[in-house]
């Protein structure tokens, strides 16, 4: 049986700041810990014990704190090795993590982050959320996008978000030819859990309750979607009708593509490069205003008969024919995680030349085409679920795609809600450093800060055409700081709650 990590972590008795196993976002079965695993979330607890009696506060409040984010990076360098930059003095005063790693350092910009109808917290009955304006109902949806507005806003340094699609359609008309609205749109569990007109409404809400931009949204609309089945064919009327109301209507602001997904019930999924049926669809974007793409690539497994369009040997032919598009790689391709079967198969990493499926098609392909400027890394997902379970794989990870692409063509994406508050991988890429032996043997470069801040944030604003200065100016002012203030003055605490799947008996 599956359940969120959560409920696992609350039947267990954990409460690690950093999560101590891969949770699944339905791409993939979830899998047990591994032994490593295990032994740093065992140990998490031991020093969160001894370290909360030293300091005489609860439990629960010293694992919410930075001290607490400190103690799991510790724990994870005495496990792995050290990997993490952390010192001791940082797991017993917040002063030394505060000094050492100040808030508020880089403009942070998640390119993929998620809400869902999934499991609700009691968030929405705190005190403090009910002078905040929000209209909550009782419907898990209601209180999911609240929740999200929390573990993103306040509970962690991200600045701004791109609210990302999951698979799905929209029926733009009903039988009787009239224009649906709302959830009509969407009927069935397909179409309901974070369509585009849903995203595109939470982001205005999100902006209006901010007075300034802190959301951006994606539109699900994708090649085939729209089918004939009469002609077995693409349905362009239909497709372009409802491109052009995700474009104009709801004013999305890039198109995010699953290829191996099938929700028009095409028969078969598509191809980038696919001239007959997805390079109408560029044209048409094209002329509508919208040129950026971000397509998820790698993490298929679950996809049995078209997981393998989402290898990301497509993407060569595509980005090459349109230089005017802007292609976004979710997950940096990342085929299997080490917690998968195929992990151990022959030719899935190979510690030798730290290659590892599909990521090596993505960084070939720029080796090919060194002129090549308009494919980006991004690296949800990826990061986050290497760095707790294979610190060296994610050293190549983030390795490769500079030393391919540069640190100007990787953005930053974290795939929360399903990890929980990002603030974790946000402190894992703050302590984040490829070691010497990797940088002599396989031609990294160390990571500088400013490195870093083009991947925490730069990068993506250019991409999306975001003022950093003035939307940086305007935060401290806009409402959600002021919440977050408040949020933060009445003891609000990050809840180290995951909310992707795994087993029930890991």
């Amino acid at each position: 049986m599956w359940i969120p990590k959560w409920q696992r972590d609350l039947n267990h008795g954990v409460d690690s700041p950093v999560p101590t196993q891969v949770v699944s976002n339905e791409e993939f079965i979830p899998r047990p810990q591994n032994k490593q695993q295990k032994q740093v979330e065992a140990l998490v607890g031991v020093l969160a014990d001894e370290r909360a009696k030293k300091l005489g506060i609860e439990r629960r409040a010293f694992l919410a704190s930075s001290m607490g984010m400190a103690t799991a990076f510790l724990a994870m360098n005495r496990v792995y090795a050290n990997h993490w930059d952390v010192d001791e003095t940082e797991t017993l005063d917040e002063a030394a993590g505060a000094e050492k790693w100040p808030k508020g350092e880089y403009f942070i910009m998640d390119v993929q982050t998620h809400f869902t109808n999934g499991a609700a917290l009691a968030f929405r009955n705190a005190t403090f959320i009910k002078s905040m304006g929000f209209q909550l109902k009782n419907d898990a949806d209601a209180y999911a996008f609240p929740n999200m507005v929390k573990e993103m806003f306040f509970d962690s340094e991200t600045s701004m978000i791109v609210i990302s699609g999951v698979p799905g359609k929209e029926i733009n008309r009903g039988p009787d030819g009239k224009i649906l609205e709302g959830r009509e749109r969407t009927p069935g569990l397909s179409g309901t859990v974070l369509p585009s007109w849903v995203m595109s409404a939470r982001k205005k809400e999100l902006n209006d309750l901010a007075g300034c931009q802190r959301a951006l949204c994606q539109g699900n609309c994708a090649p085939n979607h729209y089918w004939d089945t009469a002609t077995n064919s693409q349905d362009k009327t239909a497709l372009f009708e409802q491109m052009e109301r995700e474009v104009n209507t709801y004013g999305i602001d890039s198109w995010k593509w699953y290829c191996h997904t099938d929700p028009g019930r095409s028969g078969n999924g598509f191809k980038l490069d696919d001239e007959k049926l997805t390079y109408p669809f560029y044209e048409q974007s094209k002329k509508l205003g919208l040129r950026i793409f971000s397509v998820h690539k790698g993490y298929a497994s679950q996809s049995r008969t078209l997981g393998h369009l989402a290898n990301p040997a497509d993407v060569e032919k595509a980005a090459l024919d349109h230089p005017d598009i802007t292609f976004i790689i979710y997950h940096s391709a990342l085929k299997h995680g080490p917690g998968e079967p195929e992990f151990s198969k022959d030719g899935f990493f190979d510690p030798t030349t730290g290659d590892f499926a599909w990521h090596d098609a993505l960084m070939k392909l720029r080796e090919r085409n060194p002129n090549m400027n308009n494919v980006y890394c991004e690296i949800g997902s990826a990061f986050g679920s290497l760095a707790i379970q294979h610190p060296i794989m994610c050293q190549h990870l983030i390795g490769k795609n500079i030393k391919h692409y540069g640190a100007d063509h990787v953005l930053w994406g974290t795939d929360c809600l399903w990890w929980g508050s990002p603030q974790w991988v946000v402190e894992a890429f703050k302590r984040f450093q490829i070691s010497d032996e990797l940088c002599d043997k396989f031609g990294y470069a160390k990571l500088t800060k400013d490195d870093k801040a083009k991947i925490f944030g730069l990068n993506a604003a250019k991409i999306y055409n975001v003022d950093v200065n003035a939307q940086r100016k305007a935060f401290p002012a806009d409402t959600m700081s002021k919440l977050k203030q408040t949020y933060l003055s009445q003891g609000g605490q990050r809840l180290n709650a995951a909310y992707g799947w795994v087993r029930a008996d890991s």
